[in-house]
């Protein structure tokens, strides 16, 4: 069997940590930081945990990351 391709963005993008959940960088905070709450910038910063639905679609496209 050849070889299954993994999804060069996801790559990019996600890892998987050692119990299996999906790591990915938090969303909204690349414009318009005046209109957003201090709050809301504080808890963007690092990375964040997929929820399982979203952490099906990554790995389908990530085959050997698991």
């Amino acid at each position: 069997m050849p070889k299954m391709k993994t999804k060069s963005s996801c790559k990019k993008r996600f890892k998987v940590t050692a119990s299996g959940r999906v790591k990915a960088g938090q969303a909204g905070k690349r414009h318009g930081m005046i209109k957003r709450t201090n709050k809301f910038l504080r808890n963007a910063r690092g990375t964040t945990l997929l929820s399982e639905p979203d952490a099906k679609i990554v790995k389908s496209m990530m085959p050997y990351n698991r």
